[in-house]
């Protein structure tokens, strides 16, 4: 099993998490994204939650602003964990590997993982936390980037000739449904999955891709806004329960 080095994780996020360059989607896509995970997961508002990979909390503050109270952020890096704070001090945010919780088995209704699994090479471990620490029937939901997205394989997957690893980490992938699947499967979860695009940018790391990031997402709008194409959205939608 190929393991996720850590240690370039946070190297990599401190200095996102200092010089404050993190939020890469509108508002209005950020609350597309938590509307669908919640379509999809149903969770209960009295649901005791946790946000694993919440970086900055954006997304945790997201699900709290919509009254989910009860949740927790996450994440490895202590500087991405100090912005989450200031964003939100009413949300218990800590520093935590999410392949190794300080967390009860059996004790938690709901997980949300936020564009954090496309970090590992091999989600195994991670899903078996996760099956150890949700109570009987909990689910997990998650959103990462589609390897079967043109865009996505180009840009970012390192087989792609037109590859670019400015602004990622060394262990980041767009990521595969029969990956997650078998994964899931292994750590004894029944999973369905969906895709969603016409997510907007407004923040890439690399110069020439913030020149054609307008064109990007107005394809990403209009061309992948169909049935023929669905399976070919820019991002995987992952929902899984707990058997």
């Amino acid at each position: 099993m190929q393991e996720q080095d850590k240690a370039k994780e946070i190297a990599f996020f401190s200095q996102s998490g200092k010089a404050g360059e993190y939020n890469v989607f509108t508002p209005k896509t950020n609350l597309k994204i938590v509307s669908k995970l919640l379509e999809m997961a149903n969770f209960s508002t009295s649901d005791n939650l946790l946000d694993l990979g919440c970086g900055s909390g954006i997304f945790t503050d997201a699900f709290y602003n919509l009254g989910y109270h009860n949740i927790k952020g996450f994440d490895l890096c202590p500087e991405l964990i100090d912005r989450a704070k200031l964003l939100n001090p009413n949300i218990d945010f800590r520093v935590a590997d999410i392949e190794k919780l300080p967390i009860d088995d059996n004790s938690i209704d709901g997980i949300v993982y936020s564009a954090v699994l496309h970090h590992f090479p091999d989600t195994t471990k991670v899903f078996k936390e996760a099956y150890r620490i949700l109570k009987p029937g909990g689910k997990l939901v998650a959103f990462d980037p589609n390897r079967n997205n043109p865009f996505m394989w180009l840009y970012r997957d390192k087989d792609s000739p037109l590859y670019s690893n400015v602004g990622v980490t060394e262990n980041e992938r767009p990521i595969l449904i029969t990956e997650l699947q078998k994964a899931l499967t292994e750590a004894n979860f029944a999973a369905s999955f969906d895709y969603l695009s016409g997510l907007e940018y407004v923040y890439v790391k690399s110069n020439i891709a913030k020149y054609f990031l307008p064109i990007y997402n107005l394809i990403d709008n209009l061309v992948f806004d169909n049935n023929l194409l669905h399976a070919r959205k820019a991002f995987i939608i992952t929902c899984a329960a707990k058997n």
